[in-house]
């Protein structure tokens, strides 16, 4: 039978209550006029219908709800000869589909949809267990009439008793559901073909049974309950989902309604069981849920399936402790990038086979969170030596070479480990310490576990709060530069200054150098970090010059440090934006140093070095800084384009003390004769007293910097320094 999909009248929302029940009556009675054996004309059976359909109406929204009225609706439609095969089956279409849209209000305190949906579906139900029993009730009366009446009457009778018994049998043979009625000690009287189908396809396994017979262990104990309540006459009906098993040992899913039929006096007489087969869309859902569930190429848990199951792990009542292993694959990049992902995901299967066999314990599971990042759970009371012994079995899994394609592919794994009572964190806060934790494993060389550190993990978390505001500080102009004077050894005049950037950040305040500088290395962020900061001190500089004493006309200009990082070093517009600096500022290039660490240059080759030395082509110097750190090959310096050695304060604090280390000095002395002999000037950092800077001067040192002379600061103190040196 088909029901439009959607009223051929205006929306059910423009008028009032009223017209939207008319409405509903109309689409009820032209869908089920063609199918009743009234006299009646379709306008007339459709000011029949309005009655029954404000007790729908009314039932739908009353408190509390209550299924009678739609007993009487089904016993009404009997009584109005609605006794065609199909004429409750369309009545129960309408009723589907359009007592909720014409009967739902809008009021504030109108009941949700969902609740009105199932409302509707019982009171289909109700209307169904009316109109079957009204259909056996006349049934019965007729056959009862025609024991009493006159021999002349017999024949018509007879006839009056077959139509009505084929209707119902129609009704009852022709449904799509499985309909059975059964007495009520369980005993089963009739099914129809379509239950009979649903159960194999064999009535004398359904037939004569008992109701009992068919209990399953995924039952609940609701379920008998709600059947011992129904056939004491303590309910009327009741809905659960209920499997069965069919003779063949496979398993039946249904949606299962049960209705109570009783006769007129109200007395309990049968048990009327409609059943939908649901075992289809049931496999069809697990299916579904295994996929949401499990990683497509692996087959293991996925992050879905871990959080739900570490949620319940650290859940209250669930277990006392928990431990967590993260880890992740040293090197799989490299073998995605040389072999492809292709061999990359086979060696993922393997990886995932080799962890799956470690989990056996009970409590204990494997997930694939993505890449190459897999975790494992155990749970229980002795989590403090299981975690570890499950890390160790990971690793130890992963020891032996992986055969793909003929090659022998050698993995190693660096894992992270959480462990500790449950209840104290949430799933995210613990995978993230492991995350943390795994990372820290991985660079102190992988191939190995690490336990969880709160204040380490708090320092991460601080790194990765600055690493994610880096962007925006920039752009807010959070960043100010502190200049440290660059003084002179022979005259102890300011011959320059170091420009050192700081961080003015919200939270943490005043971060130097060594807090964000790696950070925006390793996002990338340096090298618009070191444009701005080689334009600010260019322009002081330029700012000084012109403040100098005979306007900017001094013989020996004031001197810029800028510090270089490695990233800065590769940026292929280096030169380029040096030089668009210089010119837009107005400050001659020998004005300007560039300071490159010792360790970016180490194994330098000519690609490197070329920026570099044409830039020291054009006049600006070019400075090792940190000289003595790297252990560079000390010939390396002539092919270098450098002009000024910066040697490592820790070269310099032995002569901090009295008396100082003969081995100190001779070290220093011959780094700085090496470097005269090469026409290069040295610099000397972490000077902090005045018998420090009076041996490096007597050593030949050219110029110093270090808080004896003055620390970093504002740039007008470098300015109030060079004044007072003209003084």
């Amino acid at each position: 039978m088909k029901v439009p999909s959607q009223p051929t009248e205006p929306d059910a929302g423009d008028d009032g209550p009223e017209d939207r029940l008319r409405r509903f009556v109309t689409i009820w009675s032209r869908t089920v006029f063609p199918a009743t054996a009234t006299s009646m004309t379709r306008q007339e059976f459709e000011r029949h219908l309005l009655p029954p359909a404000r007790e729908l109406c009314a039932a739908l929204h009353a408190r509390p709800f209550d299924t009678a009225p739609a007993h009487r609706v089904g016993q009404a439609l009997v009584a109005a000869h609605c006794t065609d095969p199909d004429a409750l089956a369309r009545s129960l279409g309408v009723v589907d589909a359009y007592l909720v849209l014409y009967c739902a209000p809008a009021q504030p305190d109108a009941l949700p949809a969902e609740e009105l949906r199932s409302r509707c579906s019982r009171l289909q139900h109700a209307m169904a267990a009316g109109y079957a029993q009204a259909l056996r009730e006349r049934t019965l009366a007729e056959q009862e009439s025609i024991a009493h009446s006159a021999l002349a009457a017999q024949s018509a009778a007879e006839k009056a008793l077959h139509a009505t018994e084929s209707r119902f049998r129609a009704v009852f043979d022709g449904a799509a559901i499985g309909i059975g009625i059964a007495d009520l000690e369980g005993t089963i009287l009739e099914v129809n073909e379509t239950l009979t189908r649903m159960f194999g396809g064999l009535e004398h396994a359904v037939l004569r049974h008992n109701i009992a017979e068919w209990s399953h262990p995924e039952d609940g104990p609701h379920v008998w309950r709600l059947y011992d309540e129904l056939v004491r006459g303590e309910r009327d009906h009741y809905r659960v989902e209920k499997p069965y098993y069919r003779a063949d040992g496979t398993v039946l899913w249904t949606n299962l309604t049960v209705s109570l039929l009783r006769d007129a006096a109200g007395v309990p007489q049968y048990q009327l069981a409609l059943m939908e087969d649901t075992t289809e869309r049931r496999l069809l859902n697990l299916r579904l849920r295994y996929e949401a569930t499990h990683d497509a190429l692996t087959g293991l848990p996925n992050r879905t399936l871990f959080f739900e199951r570490l949620e319940k792990a650290l859940g209250p009542g669930e277990a006392s402790r928990f431990g967590l292993c993260y880890l992740d694959l040293d090197g799989f990049k490299v073998i995605n990038d040389s072999l492809g992902h292709s061999t990359g995901d086979r060696l993922l299967v393997e990886v995932a086979d080799r962890l799956q066999s470690c989990v056996a314990a009970p409590g204990e599971m494997i997930a694939r969170l993505g890449g190459d990042e897999f975790v494992a759970l155990t749970t229980g009371p002795g989590t403090e030596r299981q975690v570890a012994e499950l890390a160790d079995r990971m690793l130890t899994a992963l020891a032996a070479p992986i055969s793909v394609d003929g090659r022998d592919l050698t993995v190693r794994g660096s894992v992270g480990i959480v462990e500790g009572p449950a209840g104290e964190r949430t799933p995210a806060e613990v995978l993230r310490s492991a995350d943390i934790t795994m990372y820290r494993a991985k660079s102190a060389g992988g191939n190995r576990f690490e336990y969880a550190d709160d204040e380490a993990d708090a320092r991460a978390i601080t790194r990765h709060g600055l690493t994610t505001a880096l962007p925006a500080a920039l752009e807010r102009g959070e960043f100010f530069i502190e200049y440290q004077p660059l003084v002179h050894l022979g005259d102890g005049s300011v011959h320059g200054a170091e420009a050192l950037v700081r961080w003015c950040h919200p939270q943490h305040g005043v971060l130097g150098p060594d807090r964000f500088i790696p950070l925006a290395e390793n996002t990338g962020l340096i090298v618009p970090l070191g444009r701005w900061v080689l334009q600010e001190s260019v322009r002081q500089a330029r700012f000084w010059q012109d403040e100098a004493p005979g306007g900017g006309k001094a013989t020996r200009p004031l001197r810029i440090n800028v510090n270089l990082s490695p990233t800065q070093l590769h940026h292929p517009g280096l030169v380029a934006e040096t030089v668009d600096v210089l010119e837009r500022s107005g400050l001659e290039p020998g004005a300007l140093c560039l300071e490159v660490t010792e360790s970016a240059l180490i194994g330098a080759d000519d690609d490197l070095l070329k920026p570099l030395r044409q830039l020291a082509e054009m006049g600006v110097d070019i400075a090792l800084d940190d000289f003595g750190t790297g252990y560079s090959n000390l010939a390396n310096l002539r092919r270098l384009p450098v002009s000024v050695l910066k040697l490592d304060r820790s070269f310099t604090q032995g002569m901090q003390q009295h008396p100082v280390d003969p081995v100190d000095i001779k070290i220093v002395e011959g780094i700085v004769q090496l470097a005269h002999s090469l026409e290069l000037a040295v610099t000397v950092e972490g000077v902090e007293t005045s018998a420090q800077a009076e041996q490096l001067r007597q050593l030949g040192c050219d110029t110093a910097q270090g808080w004896y002379y003055a620390r970093p600061g504002a740039p007008d103190r470098i300015r109030s320094l060079v004044l007072a040196d003209a003084i």
